[in-house]
């Protein structure tokens, strides 16, 4: 796979990676981690530099959150749970990724859209509930925005600070990926026992 990134970016450039950010938010080949940490990575061998590379995978954020916000303007819950049930196992989700963005989705409102940035996954998602609930286009924007400028700063810093190592950066966002579904799975277990209890 290495060996293909380096040829696409070589060739295309920014475009590439406004490209396979914008697909990766719709249709997941590549984690965003990867294509974040190696294009930090490529900063330092060709003449990509970090402030283009933020730029050009923030425009590839927004661009795929864009198209999964007008999707869910156009579905219900419903048509979308029916749509994952049958294809979700080519697209890598599951009918439970669909409830974890909602319920994250109900709980935080507007601050969702922007904290759920920094979760691998449902950063992606969340955009559906987004427009299945009709938020403010600008809102869901200027949250997208500030939420995946951060992100990428932070992985396509670390991907140049480690160089050649960047695929240690993949390892430890495994990592950190568990560890913040084990926290959601912790709190919605003692949401659910703190509700049943006050009943």
């Amino acid at each position: 796979m290495e060996d293909w990134l380096i040829e696409i970016i070589n060739e295309y450039g920014y475009m590439s990676i406004v490209f396979l950010i914008a697909i990766e938010n719709i249709f997941p080949p590549i984690p965003s981690e990867v294509i974040l940490t190696f294009g930090g990575f490529m900063t330092t061998t060709s003449n990509l530099s970090i402030i283009g590379v933020v730029i050009s995978a923030t425009a590839g954020s927004v661009i795929g959150a864009i198209v999964l916000y007008i999707i869910g303007l156009q579905l219900g819950g419903e048509r979308l749970e029916k749509i994952v049930n049958r294809w979700g196992h080519i697209i890598r989700l599951k009918v439970d990724d669909i409830h974890k963005a909602f319920t994250w989705f109900d709980r935080y409102g507007l601050w969702t859209v922007f904290f759920c940035r920094f979760v691998p996954l449902i950063r992606s998602l969340i955009s559906i509930p987004a427009g299945i609930t009709k938020m403010k286009t600008g809102l869901f924007l200027l949250f997208t925005i500030l939420g995946t400028l951060i992100w990428n700063i932070a992985l396509v810093w670390l991907g140049a600070s480690v160089g050649t190592s960047w695929e240690a950066i993949v390892g430890y966002m495994d990592i950190y990926s568990d560890a913040i579904y084990a926290m959601l799975f912790l709190i919605v277990i003692g949401l659910y026992i703190f509700v049943k209890r006050r009943r």
